[in-house]
């Protein structure tokens, strides 16, 4: 892809073709504020681009039948979500349809140059399969803050080698197109805005509880950053007074309290001391314990894990709730790997939530799990190269 829009006009009707499939040019016109005329003008300058392909006649709005235009279909882009313990990697169309999926294990600590030949050898893959010969654009998410729009990632508390590392100039050398780099839970809130549970929502929170926990926060349609770009770093305020020591060298940040990490530590040291005998038994059987593990020890009914489960809850949900007060979203969104705890820990956040904002706050306010899962945050990636190619060079 080596063309882009020419001014503001192509790049909305580019973003509404992305967002609402293929069109007619009168539908077309019926959202965005040009004459016909003018419309025309645009709509066949983006068909020189071959950006846009026509796409057969619409039906009839009475008198003469308008064309359907359409993004070109053979525009690929590669979503990379990567996370402490897994990488998942996508191919989309450029309406930001799945392909093609993958999810493979891997360890974020291992460093960039290790990690980065895993999704680079995910991509050959994928390509392989004849999804795409080459990428028109990717977008990448990592676990911890990232000055943006660098796409290089700051002091990642859970990222040793990671600091200062120049991920969107390395990748786009490797890959031969326009990369875009974020924060992860920025990308899942992009994906759950876009396909997701967010949809029809301009406001909007987007926490995710994985091994760290972030915070998406969506204001008019757009993620916003902050000035550097760390905004929604919710996993180091403090939520226990002179608590637990956190990756970050701070103590009782929330997210060394809960957090997959933090949960699996906590359902060891129960499982240890003979407190759940369901947990001792999982831990006999594997050797380890996650998040997993206490969920289903939870369904079982055993207490030890509901209590940890809801005390995590509570703890998120306070954090929560100052953040509603603070913000006043219209939405909370709540995912990541942890959200496998189901209705006990939603339950726990929203109790907090509604008793400690105000009732203006959280009168109408949902609180609800994430509707895409892992594919949130492949998809969130692709708009995100997608906002950026489809805005003016």
């Amino acid at each position: 892809m080596t063309a882009r829009p020419a001014n503001a006009h192509q790049a909305r009707l580019l973003r509404l073709l992305r967002d609402g499939g293929p069109n007619s040019r009168a539908q077309l016109g019926d959202q965005v504020d040009l004459s016909r005329s003018k419309l025309a003008v645009e709509v066949d300058r983006l068909l020189e681009t071959e950006l846009v392909v026509a796409d057969g006649l619409a039906a009839s709005r009475g008198g003469r039948r308008s064309h359907n235009i359409r993004l070109n279909p053979h525009l690929r882009f590669l979503g990379v979500d990567i996370g402490a313990t897994s990488v998942d990697v996508a191919v989309t169309n450029a309406e930001l349809e799945i392909l093609g999926h993958i999810n493979q294990p891997m360890d974020v600590r291992e460093g960039p140059v290790a990690v980065f030949e895993q999704v680079l050898s995910m991509a050959a893959k994928l390509k392989a399969t004849g999804l795409a010969e080459g990428f028109d654009g990717a977008g990448i998410g990592v676990p911890g803050p990232v000055r943006f729009p660098e796409g290089i990632p700051v002091a990642p508390p859970i990222m040793p080698g990671w600091d200062g590392f120049p991920v969107r100039e390395a990748l786009s050398q490797e890959l031969g197109c326009p990369v875009m780099v974020d924060n992860d839970v920025n990308l899942m809130a992009l994906g759950e805005q876009h396909a997701g549970v967010a949809r029809t929502v301009a406001d909007f929170l987007c926490v995710k509880i994985g091994t760290g926990i972030g915070c998406g926060i969506v204001v008019g349609g757009e993620v916003y950053r902050g000035t550097t770009g760390s905004a929604g770093d919710i996993g180091h305020i403090q939520a226990v007074p002179d608590g637990r020591p956190c990756a970050c060298g701070n103590r009782g940040c929330l997210e060394a309290h809960f957090s997959g990490a933090a949960l699996a530590r906590d359902a060891t040291e129960a499982a240890e001391q003979q407190h759940s005998p369901e947990l001792a038994a999982r831990l006999e059987a594997n050797g380890t314990l996650s998040a997993v593990d206490v969920a289903a020890a939870a369904a079982a009914g055993d207490a030890t894990a509901l209590d940890l489960i809801r005390e995590g809850g509570n703890r998120t949900g306070q954090v929560i709730a100052g953040l509603v007060s603070f913000f006043n979203p219209g939405l909370v969104v709540i995912g990541g790997g942890v959200t496998g705890l189901g209705h006990t820990l939603l339950a726990a956040i929203r109790t907090q939530v509604y008793r400690g904002s105000l009732p203006l706050a959280t009168g109408n306010l949902p609180i609800v799990l994430g509707e895409l899962g892992p594919a949130a945050g492949v998809i969130g990636a692709a708009r995100l190269i997608s906002d950026h190619l489809f805005s003016p060079a």
